[in-house]
């Protein structure tokens, strides 16, 4: 048995001996014949590819020589890398024609092939592309100036995050409208039937309109309130029946803690009539009741110079922005004059100017001896009648004094 299988060993060594031979040889025909012309191939189209990125560099350097500001920058990187990229295709192509044709593959069939391509479809796509490419960086630039435009003049950190936050939205529907017209448009080219597909979204809009038109309602709502600068983190604010600080604001709804710590979400599509009781500045208002019998214009006096002492108070000058203005008597109530004034103040700081503004006038009312009217109440003790009826209910009178 084992005489009779080695010479079946020692022939399919042979073989394999011949077939390795064989193959050995023709790598060594292969390289001899293309080996050079390979090796020159690519040599040619790295250096060629290096030269044009320097040259592409140094083209859009100079192009866009003297414009240092951001944008034109981020223009100008966008642009070279696309152009790169473009070059370096197409000579990476080339190159790969002329590797297929040393190794032997006819590029008559398929050089006709992808010109028919690149004349009909190819060229479409390549337009279409470009175009958007273009579209996107005028989007983003767009988007970057609508930021710029709204934060002028504005240099506070509150400002700056509005300008972001409304940039970045634009941006985002624009880049998001700018793609999908571009992917119907390739889908079109590359022979899709687009129509079956328009008229799906179009059914799925329906429905997600439908179903989310709250959540489509807050956002443009909340789009508008940031567009126009109703609201901002800090401000105190009444939305409808609910004030408080501003913690928050989102495109769907603001935030507020109110005096007593609770938070309230109001959401931006329910909000009909913003009160913003710091914009830009406020205003300490005060009615001060007298008695009738006091005299108008030394109240009045007495109101400004309290007022003037607290302008100059260190702790307050810097919260008040004018002097206190007295509009003058009123109206009459019924047991007091009341006469009202008013103190401007940085926002937010009318209520701690008001409560020391209150706390000095009354002591300067207290060391003037002007009267300030108060409720009170009469009691009348009870006695008993002299027929021994009875005795009279106590009684009671209200008023002001």
């Amino acid at each position: 048995m084992a005489a009779a299988i080695q010479p079946l060993i020692r022939e399919s060594k042979g073989n394999i001996t011949v077939k390795s031979q064989h193959f050995l040889d023709a790598v060594r025909d292969w390289l001899h014949e293309h080996a050079l012309s390979v090796a020159v191939i690519v040599v040619v189209t790295i250096v060629i590819l290096k030269v044009a990125a320097v040259v592409n560099r140094h083209m859009f350097a100079r192009l866009f020589k003297g414009k240092s500001d951001e944008d034109s920058q981020k223009l100008a990187q966008s642009v070279t890398n696309a152009v790169r990229w473009l070059v370096s295709l197409v000579v990476l192509l080339v190159a790969l024609s002329f590797l297929l044709s040393e190794v032997g593959v006819s590029m008559d069939r398929v050089a006709n092939r992808a010109l028919d391509w690149l004349l009909g479809n190819g060229l479409g796509i390549a337009i279409i592309l470009a175009l958007t490419f273009v579209a996107l960086r005028v989007a983003t630039l767009l988007a970057a100036k609508l930021g710029a435009f709204l934060s002028r003049d504005k240099l506070d950190a509150e400002s700056q995050k509005r300008a972001d936050t409304l940039s970045s939205v634009i941006r985002w529907v624009l880049r998001t409208g700018i793609l999908l017209v571009a992917a119907v448009m390739l889908l079109g080219q590359l022979g899709v039937q687009i129509g079956p597909i328009l008229a799906a979204a179009g059914v799925v809009g329906v429905a997600v309109g439908f179903g989310a038109q709250n959540l489509v309602q807050d956002v443009i709502s909340g789009f508008f309130l940031l567009l126009e600068d109703q609201v901002r983190v800090g401000d105190v604010v009444q939305l409808n029946d609910k004030s408080g600080l501003v913690e928050k604001i989102t495109l769907r709804m603001i935030i507020l803690r109110d005096a007593s710590g609770s938070v309230h979400y109001v959401r931006n599509g329910k909000i009909d009539v913003v009160t913003n009781m710091t914009k830009e500045f406020s205003y300490a208002v005060f009615d001060i009741s007298v008695a009738y019998d006091e005299d108008s214009d030394q109240v009045s006096a007495a109101i400004k110079a309290v007022g003037k002492d607290l302008q100059q108070d260190p702790v307050f000058k810097n919260d008040i922005l004018a002097p206190v203005e007295v509009l003058g008597l009123d109206k009459f109530a019924e047991s007091a004059m009341v006469i009202k004034a008013h103190i401007k103040t940085r926002p937010s700081r009318q209520w701690d100017v008001g409560r020391e503004f209150n706390r000095r006038l009354k002591k300067e009312f207290d060391e003037l001896g002007i009267e300030i009217p108060f409720p009170h109440i009469t009691l009348h003790s009870a006695r008993k009648k002299p027929d021994g009826s009875p005795t009279q209910r106590i009684g009671a009178e209200g008023g002001e004094a």
